[in-house]
């Protein structure tokens, strides 16, 4: 069983990539060759230090996490999501991602918003026991779709004035898709927290197999020990009667008044402009710019223009699944 602790988003991906490619053992799902270690608990101390930068061995694009971030609180299942990473269409059916964490999340089989029930559970009852949101359906999920949830589900416990987060994920790759989850979930974590009014407590991830795949093992042994770390995440706490609206705009590429999340909508504009090769302008909205999401695509569009081969072959991750 693999335990690791850190402060920092980064540090832990980091100390995570080595252990796996040092002490995992070989397997092969599907006929991919993969280095796995089976069991590991991972614990994010600081979970607003959530953004993982290991330059220049992997680099995350920001706008993607942003996008997937909200596309899954949003409850969303639509294609948008594909402007932010097209090789994801790969693994739709039917033209969707029929493993898409958000319709699960906020309305399970057109019925149940999961977050809202935890968070009247955790408010009426803050030691309850039962504040579980499920992601892993069996009447979906062992249907053949081409994308099967990777994460079975989250966990809540209010304990000592802190909320304190626990994931269960059955299959996690450790470079592609880790980096992306601490991210979105650590976020789940910090509005929940704001919700009750409490503390951020520690974020901790719960892997079966914990695995790298061949291609990826060398970069993994090899990346640094040692890196720049960025300063932690502005604040996203917000009012859940507020909440829902406020996804839409930001969505939508419109600013909402508030400094963390007016840095998402930034950046989806941003990217959606490069996208369109509108590259002036998209530069011209995080150059310069003081909130870390805006200055890490900037970085983005540097290593862009400079290492464009590299880029594009990077891996990023399909919604944090390896299968």
């Amino acid at each position: 069983m693999l335990s690791l602790s850190a402060d920092d988003a980064s540090d832990l991906f980091i100390r995570t990539s080595h252990s796996v490619a040092r002490d995992g053992r070989a397997t092969a799902p599907r006929g991919l060759s993969t280095t796995e270690i089976l069991g590991a608990e991972l614990v994010l101390q600081q979970p607003r230090n959530r953004f993982v930068d290991a330059t220049p061995v992997r680099v995350l694009n920001p706008a993607f996490a942003a996008a997937e971030a909200l596309w899954i609180l949003s409850g969303s299942e639509d294609s948008w999501i594909f402007t932010f990473n097209e090789r994801l269409r790969r693994f739709t059916d039917h033209g969707r991602l029929q493993g898409a964490y958000g319709p699960r999340l906020r309305r399970w089989r057109d019925e149940v918003d999961q977050l809202d029930v935890v968070r009247r559970k955790l408010s009426s009852d803050p030691a309850t026991r039962q504040a579980v949101i499920t992601l892993f359906d069996p009447s979906r999920d062992f249907a053949g779709y081409r994308d099967v949830p990777c994460t079975l589900g989250y966990r809540f416990w209010l304990r000592d004035g802190a909320l304190h987060m626990f994931t269960s994920m059955r299959s996690q790759d450790a470079w592609l898709g880790l980096p992306y989850d601490l991210f979105t979930f650590t976020i789940l974590q910090e509005l929940l927290a704001g919700w009750l009014d409490v503390e951020l407590g520690n974020y901790h991830h719960l892997v079966d197999s914990l695995h790298l795949y061949e291609q990826h093992l060398d970069a993994a042994a090899d990346a640094p020990d040692h890196l720049d770390l960025l300063p932690e995440m502005l604040p996203l706490t917000v009012p859940w009667e507020d909440f829902d609206e406020m996804m839409n705009q930001l969505i939508a590429g419109e600013t909402v008044g508030h400094r963390g999340w007016d840095d998402f909508a930034t950046v989806l504009t941003s990217y959606r402009l490069w996208k369109t090769h509108d590259v002036d302008n998209a530069r011209s909205l995080v150059t310069d710019a003081e909130q870390p999401l805006s200055q890490a695509l900037s970085r983005w569009y540097d290593r862009l223009e400079t290492s464009p081969t590299s880029i594009a072959s990077a891996p990023v991750a399909p919604l944090g699944r390896s299968a």
